[in-house]
């Protein structure tokens, strides 16, 4: 049993997105938030769970519309959100990756997926930290996870021959890849990775993912950057949601400017992923009710790992 111990990796959640054509919405781009179990140890906790607000802002930034999803549902109540919604994002927590209410979810949702797109129904899914890891564990039925010393620090990525003409990052400007690989501007908050000594070794990971981009922690080399070949799945071991939207003053957290047109081009990589998928609500009250705008972030003050929490019963 593995459990994910970097403290700033907290969130697990699924993302929705409104697109727009012109003035006419079109079939709404919904990707829903899946709310992870509050810490023991946070003393701001309301109700049973929790969203990070810094995915929330993270892309809305970008055009999109987030709408949270308890972790109480039922196998067939995300089958019917998931004909409302139009993309989903595991970012990263603290959550037992095999055995957690996030892992029941998340492995609905993914299979679900798979099903969509092998129908020619567009659903594309991001990973991140421990939406990574947990995309490796659903893909393998393993966990292949290894200890890296990378629990605070910031790290350039390791391009892969040709993964500049990546799906995800081949409408990156020039200087933003040039910042990626030049400069330490990805923020790594994770004690376990997933090394590419296992990735290799793993005949169902070589052959579902393609390796974008690699990293070291001086002795072990793992895998940073990933995205699916057959399948629009994307996963980031690093956090691009922290540089424009979480300021604790920590090592790794970076906030430069090339660092937050990074994390701008990811957020508007995956909105435009989202937006080629055409589910929706059924109604427009349905929508409204589901929306984050009917809760209020909690602010935790400057000290704390995020500076916003929503909580959730």
């Amino acid at each position: 049993k593995y459990f994910l111990s970097s403290t700033l990796c907290l969130l697990n959640t699924f993302f929705c997105f409104c697109g727009l054509v012109g003035s006419r919405p079109v079939a709404c781009q919904h990707l829903r938030i899946l709310a992870q179990e509050n810490l023991e140890d946070d003393p701001h906790a309301q109700g049973s769970s929790y969203i990070a607000a810094s995915y929330v802002k993270h892309l809305e930034s970008a055009g999109a519309r987030v709408v949270p999803i308890h972790i109480n549902h039922t196998e067939e109540e995300y089958e019917k959100l998931f004909n409302a919604i139009n993309g989903l994002l595991l970012p990263g927590g603290n959550v037992d990756i095999e055995k957690s209410q996030f892992t029941r979810a998340a492995k609905v949702f993914y299979e679900l997926a798979i099903k969509a797109n092998d129908a020619s129904d567009y659903f594309p899914i991001w990973g991140t930290c421990q939406g990574f890891q947990q995309l490796t564990v659903l893909t393998s039925n393993k966990n292949l996870l290894t200890l890296t010393d990378t629990k605070a620090v910031a790290l350039p990525l390791t391009f892969s021959p040709g993964a500049q003409n990546s799906r995800l990052f081949k409408k990156f400007p020039k200087d933003v890849l040039q910042s990626l690989s030049d400069e330490n501007i990805t923020s790594n908050f994770h004690n376990w990775s997933l090394s590419m000594q296992n990735y290799s070794s793993n005949a169902k990971l070589k052959r579902f993912y393609r390796v974008l981009t690699t990293n070291t922690d001086g002795k072990k080399e793992f895998i940073s950057t990933m995205e699916a070949y057959r399948y629009p799945f994307y996963a980031v071991q690093w956090h691009p949601e922290k540089s424009p939207f979480e300021w604790i003053e920590k090592a790794g957290m970076v906030h430069t400017l090339s660092a937050i047109k990074a994390t701008f081009y990811t957020a508007h990589f995956f909105v435009s992923e989202a937006m080629k998928n055409h589910h929706r609500f059924y109604s427009q009250s349905e929508e409204e009710k589901a929306l984050i705008y009917n809760f209020q972030p909690v602010f935790k003050g400057l000290n704390s790992i995020f500076l916003q929490n929503y909580y959730f019963d």
